[in-house]
């Protein structure tokens, strides 16, 4: 096997476009979420996101990201709960439907009150209800950090999203 390119800590930094910026993230598979909260009268409010993470097991926190441009934003900021659904592989059909501006997200899928009202879709691989703990804006997104109340998971293979496509979980090596 040929070495490994080493990299110069000390060279110039090569200027990259944002486009390449995003692929060269898309190359991190990741879980596939909805995320999801009320807004202030009380309407369901959900996205899809990959931008979900763990944070802490002691005290229980997750933290997801979102574009600052979202439409979906002030409800999120407003929300004092909140649930992360990891999508189980059977649900690509509802992570493009509420990855899209579909009016009624909802009408799809069965979902139940959690945690704050928060929307729980049942059948995910897993679901965690958060009360809502911090908002730190950098860049051009907002990260949401949220302390886990309550959790459920079920032996379901998850749904994944790398290089652009949804993925299923291959045999492990």
């Amino acid at each position: 096997m040929a070495d490994a390119p080493q990299h110069d800590p000390h060279a110039p930094h090569t200027p990259f476009s944002g486009r390449a910026l995003r692929g060269a993230l898309g190359r991190f598979g990741t879980g596939v979420t909805i995320v999801t909260c009320l807004d202030a009268a009380g309407r369901r409010v959900g996205l899809t996101a990959n931008s979900f993470n763990a944070l802490s097991l002691s005290p229980p926190m997750v933290l997801w990201s979102l574009r600052l441009a979202s439409p979906s934003l002030p409800a999120f900021r407003a929300a004092g709960h909140f649930a992360i659904n990891v999508l189980a592989e059977a649900q690509v059909h509802l992570s493009r439907r509420f990855a899209s501006p579909v009016a009624d997200k909802f009408a799809e899928g069965q979902w139940t009150s959690g945690e704050g009202g928060a929307p729980v879709l049942d059948g995910s691989a897993a679901v965690f209800e958060c009360q809502a703990e911090a908002q730190h804006d950098h860049g051009d997104h907002v990260l949401f950090i949220g302390r886990v109340v309550r959790i459920a998971e079920h032996a379901l293979p998850p749904l994944l999203f790398h290089g652009g496509h949804y993925r299923k979980l291959g045999e492990g090596v």
